[in-house]
C-alpha cells in the first residue's frame, strides 16, 4: 500500500481487531482497487530497535497472510467489497511463525464473518 492519504484515513477512521500478538486495522473503501484487499504490515521501531528484527516480523506476517488470503478474497469477491488492511505487530518479543500465522488466521476469520 503506497497512498499516504489512504493510510491516514485507515488509521483515523478504521476499526480494529486484536488477536495477540497482531492488531488489525480495517477500512472498507469505495475506491476501485485492483485486488479485493490491500494490506500493509507494521513492526514498530519503538518495540524493536534493530531493523533485522522488524524485517523478520514483517516477513513472517506477509508470508502468513499470503498463504491464507484466498479465503478472504473469495468472501470479499462474493460481497463485492474492497478493504484496506494494516497488520500491526503488538508483541514485545519476536514471535515464531506458528504464533503469527495463528493470529492472522483468527483475524481473517473475523473479517470473513463481518
Amino acid at each position: 500500500m503506497c497512498s499516504k492519504k489512504q493510510m491516514e484515513l485507515l488509521f483515523k477512521s478504521g476499526r480494529s481487531h486484536l488477536s495477540y500478538p497482531i492488531k488489525l486495522v480495517v477500512l472498507e473503501t469505495p475506491t476501485a482497487l485492483l485486488f479485493p484487499a490491500q494490506a500493509m504490515f507494521v513492526a514498530p521501531k519503538r518495540s524493536f530497535k534493530k531493523s533485522p528484527d522488524r524485517n523478520v516480523l514483517k516477513r513472517r506476517m506477509r508470508e502468513a497472510y499470503r498463504l491464507n488470503k484466498s479465503v478472504l478474497y473469495e468472501t470479499l469477491h462474493g460481497k463485492n467489497k474492497k478493504l484496506i488492511l494494516a497488520f500491526i505487530y503488538t508483541g514485545k518479543k519476536i514471535g515464531d511463525y506458528a504464533q503469527i500465522e495463528l493470529a492472522i488466521l483468527n483475524l481473517i476469520k473475523i473479517l470473513t464473518k463481518d
